[in-house]
Formats: structure tokens, C-alpha cells, sequence
């Protein structure tokens, strides 16, 4: 499993691009905002969290180096692990 810390804007278009793009991809995924979590896959379970802050990703792959590449924008490098 890879953890990665990132951020998303209420702004439609934004979260609807995150969504198309790790739709793309065969692996699992979570968002964890605080004790809530959702699958990344769906668009309205991330509007159901807060994105005012940085959310854990949890990706259910060891191998999924592609989909880190493609999360490039979208990972922040300096959010504390406290998602």
C-alpha cells in the first residue's frame, strides 16, 4: 500500500479531473479526511469530505508508480500525516 498526502479545491472541474484520472487506473483507492473515508474513485464522496486541507490518499498497490506520475499535480510534498 502507498500513502500520499493531497489536495483538491471545491472547484467542480478540479475534482472532476482527479476523478477521471484515477478512474484510469485498476487500483483501489481511499480518501481519508479526518475519520471519514471514501473511494477516490467517486466524485460525489469527495464532495462529502473537506477540502479545505490536505486529504490522505491511501492507493491499495505497492506497484503503482504510474499513477504516482499522474498524481504529480495534485500531491502535496510538504502536508503533515495527519490527514
Amino acid at each position: 500500500m502507498k500513502t500520499v498526502n493531497i489536495r483538491l479545491t471545491m472547484m467542480t472541474d478540479h475534482v472532476k479531473n482527479f476523478v477521471s484520472l484515477v478512474n484510469r487506473y485498476p487500483y483501489d483507492m481511499d480518501l481519508r479526511s479526518g475519520r471519514y473515508v471514501v473511494d477516490a474513485k467517486s466524485i460525489l464522496g469527495i464532495f462529502s469530505i473537506d477540502l479545505s486541507r490536505p486529504i490522505r490518499m491511501d492507493i491499495y498497490s505497492d506497484d503503482c508508480d504510474d499513477l504516482l506520475r499522474a498524481l504529480e499535480g495534485y500531491i502535496v510534498k510538504d502536508a503533515p500525516d495527519k490527514a
